[in-house]
């Protein structure tokens, strides 16, 4: 089951998750705290903890790549693959260049996909 993998991606959080719509709004929210703690690396030129959370942003995109379910989610996972690829592309760029500022991008990008998420499946996070 694809949903396991995410799941276990996130376990350190030891929150107990009741549903997929939940999970999704963990990964997300995940991202965003991640993203701090790299923008704080970069700040502080902590290359190592710079790695280690843009390689856990990556991975949770990857992560929310894999669960895609284009068969019922058609055009709408077809430009979530596009957003999320992108996402990846930045966070490589972000490391490279030390950039802040493309990381910004990724929050940004972020808290609007949450938003949206919430706002689409308020009856399920209730």
């Amino acid at each position: 089951m694809k949903m396991a993998n995410a799941y276990n991606l996130y376990q350190q959080n030891s929150v107990a998750v009741e549903s997929p719509a939940k999970l999704i709004e963990m990964l997300y929210e995940g991202i965003l705290r991640f993203c701090g703690q790299a923008t704080r690396a970069i700040d502080t030129d902590d290359i190592e903890n710079k790695i280690y959370y843009i390689n856990r942003i990556t991975d949770i995109f990857t992560e929310l790549l894999s669960i895609l379910d284009y068969e019922k989610g058609g055009e709408v996972a077809l430009y979530l693959t596009g957003l999320y690829t992108h996402q990846i592309k930045l966070l490589t760029q972000a490391n490279v260049e030390n950039s802040t500022e493309k990381i910004s991008t990724v929050v940004n990008v972020t808290k609007g996909l949450l938003e949206a998420w919430k706002e689409i499946h308020s009856h399920e996070l209730a």
